[in-house]
């Protein structure tokens, strides 16, 4: 009886939060989202290319964001020069997943094959790991093509093979170079100025000059306002030979003090993501950081990947790097615009960065199609301006949903953040309508930000259900009331 008076609860709460939130939405929507309809302002036949351009669009840098852009401009006809730092295969320890949303965007860009010949490994859903139990959470596929799914790989030759399919278009010219500064002038940016690979100072022209040159962005002060945060380090490792307990699925160790990752990149390699709070790691030169991922962190792992842990911790192959957050605080500027991790970046635990950077190349590419002519640069920044309200869905839903999942999943000595983190947990356990929601926000299929507030509400409701039966008393009151507050934390309500 009381769970169906909870469940009633949870439900009637849920009802009356949309209500308030779309009311809320609907009144500021005008005023914070401005959407002017420009696009019959910009000539797409009445202006010349001018012969001092080397192209359509130059592309600052060629990771995910840059092959992928120059790919779909060239495919459109435009004439796209890429300018990129180095041109070998990088080697990064993040954007191995890409989730079923991600690839949807890849075969929209008609780019599925670069995850082709790559030993690229379908993932299907999650596991999570919390004190001695699990839970597994599938991907709601039921109404997708039987080659939708996730997919996991080295990041690598991901890139490659975005580069070598973008290079195959003749219009699309790749070069090695790195880019010191762009060109101004009046307040329009006409080009860059980049150092090639022989040393030589150059200058390339073009109407529209786009900017994705990652989270080490030096260009983006100019074009942007940015708050960038490091909430925690991850610390990176391979595990080879082992077996992990639920194959095609991502894994995430709810640990103290912060989540731990287990992803296979190949037939062969299993990722482990540490995430270790803070700026710093401990040190490796003096052994602590061995000792804590040995100590700590090993302990808490399923017991299957314990010994293949261990083994690599103690071979020592083991590589650190920061993790970063920023938001899109872009400074609308004619002849220029910022995509990918250059511009907007949030916490990788959840593994949608790709996503959100191959819909905003979506969101890009169809606004641009029936545009011929660029070179009206401050009509087409006007224009542009759309391009923020237009990616909001996606990259909100899946920017909050990191930042969320991030602080939920993390241990606190807090009892009203345990409390949520356990309810989280239990939550999604549930199955049924109660985890598809969550993992069709977390997959990228379904990019509704009312969605994720009622599930997080519905969270918050559980919990104090939770805390509150079968006799409430003063104490466990005063967490639920805290456990409630913490929706304005995680979620901004």
């Amino acid at each position: 009886m009381a769970d169906h008076i909870l469940i009633a609860y949870i439900f009637a709460s849920v009802i009356g939060f949309i209500l308030l939130y779309a009311f809320i939405v609907l009144k500021n929507a005008r005023k914070v989202f401005p959407v002017t309809n420009t696009a019959k302002t910009i000539s797409i036949d009445g202006h010349c290319r001018s012969e001092d351009n080397d192209a359509d669009v130059i592309i600052v840098g060629a990771g995910v964001a840059g092959a992928a852009l120059a790919h779909t401009l060239g495919k459109d006809g435009r004439r796209v020069r890429v300018i990129e730092r180095d041109l070998t295969e990088p080697d990064r320890i993040v954007g191995e997943l890409l989730q079923p949303g991600g690839y949807l965007k890849l075969m929209e860009l008609g780019l599925e094959d670069c995850v082709e010949d790559i030993d690229a490994q379908k993932v299907f859903g999650y596991a999570l790991f919390k004190d001695g139990k699990n839970t597994r959470l599938s991907y709601p596929l039921e109404n997708f093509h039987a080659d939708v799914a996730g997919r996991s790989f080295h990041n690598g030759r991901f890139i490659q093979r975005m580069r070598e399919k973008a290079s195959t278009l003749p219009n699309v010219q790749l070069e090695q170079g790195t880019v010191s500064s762009l060109l101004e002038e009046n307040g329009i940016i006409k080009g860059v100025m980049y150092k090639s690979k022989t040393g030589e100072v150059m200058k390339a022209y073009a109407p529209l000059t786009i900017v994705c040159d990652g989270c080490f962005s030096n260009l983006r002060g100019s074009l942007c306002t940015p708050q960038v945060e490091v909430p925690s380090c991850f610390v990176g490792l391979i595990l080879e030979n082992c077996q992990l307990p639920y194959e095609n699925h991502g894994h995430v160790v709810l640990a103290d003090p912060s989540p731990i990752l287990f992803y296979r990149i190949s037939s062969t390699e299993i990722r482990c993501l540490v995430d270790v709070p803070g700026q710093k790691v401990p040190s490796v030169s003096n052994g602590d950081l061995s000792k804590y991922l040995k100590t700590v962190v090993a302990p808490q792992i399923p017991p299957e990947l314990q010994d293949a842990f261990i083994a690599t911790v103690d071979k020592g192959n083991m590589r650190t790097m920061p993790n970063r957050s920023m938001p899109a605080a872009p400074h609308p500027t004619p002849g220029a615009l910022l995509m990918g991790d250059a511009f907007n970046m949030r916490h990788p635990l959840t593994g949608g960065g790709m996503t959100v950077a191959l819909s905003d190349i979506a969101v890009l590419r169809n606004l641009l199609m029936p545009l011929r002519d660029l070179n009206d640069s401050y009509t087409l920044c006007k224009y542009l301006e759309s391009f923020y309200t237009l990616r909001k869905p996606v990259a909100s839903t899946i920017n909050t949903l990191a930042g969320a999942l991030y602080k939920v999943f993390s241990a606190s000595p807090d009892e009203a953040r345990e409390e949520m983190r356990e309810a989280c947990f239990d939550y999604l356990s549930l199955g049924g309508v109660f985890s598809n929601g969550p993992v069709s926000l977390l997959s990228g299929l379904n990019p509704r930000p009312l969605t994720l507030v009622v599930h997080f509400f519905a969270v918050a409701v559980y919990g104090v259900g939770r805390l509150l039966l079968p006799f409430p008393s003063l104490k466990r009151m005063w967490i639920g009331a805290r456990l409630i507050s913490l929706l304005d934390k995680h979620i901004g309500i």
